[in-house]
């Protein structure tokens, strides 16, 4: 309840190039995160105590991080404008629908397109792209990039050095 207090006036409404406010706001409430990470205000993370990113991560205005388990965000890693990164689903076959909770990683040098969608426990490999509006119902391979629902193996992706 008080991150909710505290997203509106002071991280949402913040100027867009306040980052360093917004990563001391998010570590304020248990986020893990590295030098020069550029986290927008139109991003929307529920749970910042379950967030970590490594360095130079990108968050999109509009992005949505459900972490209501774990969420890893490696090093230069994109999360582009409306994407959703859902870290839970309710299991479907039990009566009382209890929420199920998985963690997502998403590697170094990866990119989650806009609107783009990453389901409970997937991983997605260093370089990885996951194309506009796809959704990763499955880990996703090293250097490879995605498109479709679900994600479908579209091409590799040129390696570069980091």
């Amino acid at each position: 309840m008080l991150w909710a207090a505290v997203y509106w006036p002071l991280f949402r409404l913040s100027p867009r190039p306040f980052h360093g406010w917004r990563s001391t706001l998010l570590r304020m409430f248990g986020a893990r995160l590295g030098p020069n990470c550029h986290v927008y205000p139109g991003a929307r993370i529920w749970a910042p105590w379950n967030l970590v990113c490594e360095d130079a991560v990108g968050i999109a205005d509009g992005a949505v991080i459900y972490s209501a388990a774990r969420i890893h965000l490696g090093s230069h890693s994109v999360i582009s404008q409306d994407a959703y990164l859902c870290g839970a689903t309710h299991d479907i076959d039990d009566p009382g629908f209890p929420m199920v909770c998985k963690p997502i990683t998403v590697g170094p040098y990866a990119w989650i397109c806009a609107r783009a969608t990453v389901c409970p426990g997937v991983t997605v490999a260093e370089g990885a792209v996951l194309g506009l509006g796809s959704i990763a119902t499955r880990d996703l391979e090293a250097w490879t990039v995605y498109g479709g629902n679900p994600a479908r193996r579209i091409r590799a992706r040129r390696q570069h050095a980091p």
